[in-house]
């Protein structure tokens, strides 16, 4: 590893001694740090305990990678970026090991192709297995007292890029269920999904115009990406009191919705046609027969989840959707300054995150809404479906990229893709925050992905 590519990781964190977060007590004390480490490294575990070896091998789509290597990868990142530098005469697992599980750090070294992550057949689900445990005991051998705070910060980093993966590592199980013929559920109990829902009416919240600060405000673990915190000015606005529901959605869908070609951009439009879209991802059905939806749990009926935030959208379709319904989606400064406002509302939270509550994974899928709709503050803000917004991931004014190979993190993505904000029911809870910037192309879909809708306050 390059001088430059260590020197990298400082700025990409945002930690400061005057905070009274998770992270400031995981840099003052080591034992908090190896707790944290180790909860995080055994969830990863627990979500492939469902898994059978084959099912580790398979790369459904494009998107996706094999369990496996994200069990590998996230253990490279540590190996890689912390015991290389920090752990005195620490001998690596297995050379190879440096670039086999490189995603696409080119600083560092080459890396295969992802779409021939799924023919890594070897090494086998049981020597990566031993990997991490090395790697994990290494680990547990440098957190001492002494041990140097930028190393602290690394591990922080390294954390929240596993928690990372373990969101895409439910994204690319449910695609390989989905792909294969015998639609698999990766757990039981989809009445977890369908308990009888109030149905709660749209609203529409005002928040006034005027200078706001975005971005991260330098407390706590932040990316790169989330800084400068800087003005940006609003006009007035208004925004959903919830997310759109399947229901919702299915009206748009019976209106025409996919068949209509005012309703798209151009790029949307020639994708429909192209991809043949007639539904967003995972649903399907027989002929004119009703509409199911495959979750994570199984399969369940439209008319069952109706109640429920729609999920699995692009971009495309959620744009499209808007305008059949005379609205717009909002912007990711609209959505923050929103976010911010309401963050401790008990309301805000979809309470739906991937720890769920008491120590159990949650409900994988996003829930019906709850409590007083049209009330003061919006609802399903965090931890249902991440939020499309219409603004594209561009870097903050002033940002600059870190030099190195961390600087690959995110700023090298900056171009085509779009904003999405709140996180979504395969997140986990410690990761989220208001000024979360998550991106994705405009026709992804494979993502836990929903709509909320914004308009021109009058």
């Amino acid at each position: 590893m390059t001088p430059s590519a260590v020197s990298a990781l400082s700025p990409i964190l945002r930690i400061h001694s005057d905070t009274d977060t998770l992270q400031k007590s995981l840099i003052q004390d080591q034992r908090a740090l190896h707790a944290f480490f180790c909860t995080v490294r055994q969830q990863s575990l627990a979500l492939c305990e469902p898994l059978s070896s084959e099912d580790m091998m398979v790369q459904s789509c494009a998107e996706a990678s094999p369990a496996k290597w994200h069990l590998a990868h996230t253990t490279w990142f540590f190996e890689t970026f912390i015991l290389a530098e920090f752990l005195p005469a620490y001998k690596p697992y297995h050379p190879d090991f440096h670039w086999l599980f490189n995603s696409y750090y080119n600083a560092l070294s080459a890396q295969p192709e992802k779409k021939l992550r799924a023919s890594f057949s070897r090494p086998g689900a049981g020597e990566i297995l031993s990997y991490r445990k090395y790697v994990e005991e290494a680990i547990a051998t440098l957190i001492k007292p002494d041990m140097p705070d930028e190393a602290k910060r690394r591990m922080i980093l390294g954390l929240h890029h596993e928690q990372q993966h373990q969101e895409l590592l439910c994204y690319d199980i449910k695609n390989a269920f989905w792909s294969n013929p015998l639609h698999p559920a990766y757990l039981e109990d989809i009445e977890k999904l369908i308990a009888p829902a109030v149905k709660q009416p749209l609203a529409y919240l005002s928040y006034e115009g005027g200078l706001f600060d975005i971005g991260h405000l330098g407390d706590g673990f932040a990316f790169d990406n989330e800084s400068p915190r800087h003005a940006e000015y609003l006009r007035g606005f208004q925004m959903g009191s919830r997310l759109i529901t399947v229901g919702e959605y299915l009206a748009f869908m019976q209106d025409g919705g996919y068949e209509r070609s005012d309703l798209w951009l151009s790029d949307g439009w020639d994708t429909v046609k192209r991809e043949g879209w007639k539904s967003p991802l995972y649903w399907h059905r027989e002929g004119e027969a009703d509409w199911s939806i495959f979750t994570l749990r199984g399969d369940a009926t439209a008319a069952a989840l109706a109640e429920t935030p729609v999920c699995h959208v692009s971009y495309y379709e959620a744009d499209a959707f808007a305008h059949w319904a005379g609205k717009r989606l909002p912007t990711e400064a609209e959505w923050e300054v929103a976010a911010e406002k309401h963050a401790g509302s008990p309301f805000a939270l979809g309470c739906n995150f991937l720890e769920g509550h008491d120590g159990q994974e949650g409900a994988l899928h996003p829930l019906a809404a709850s409590g007083h709709a049209g009330g003061s503050a919006p609802q399903q803000l965090f931890g249902d479906a991440w939020e499309w917004t219409r603004s594209p991931y561009i870097g903050y004014p002033g940002y600059k990229p870190v030099s190195g190979a961390l600087g690959e993190y995110n700023g090298k993505f900056m171009s085509s893709q779009m904003v999405l904000r709140g996180g979504s029911a395969v997140t986990s809870a410690s990761h989220i925050r208001t000024t979360y910037r998550n991106f994705f192309s405009p026709a992804t879909r494979w993502q836990f992905s929903g709509i909320r809708l914004a308009e021109d306050k009058d």
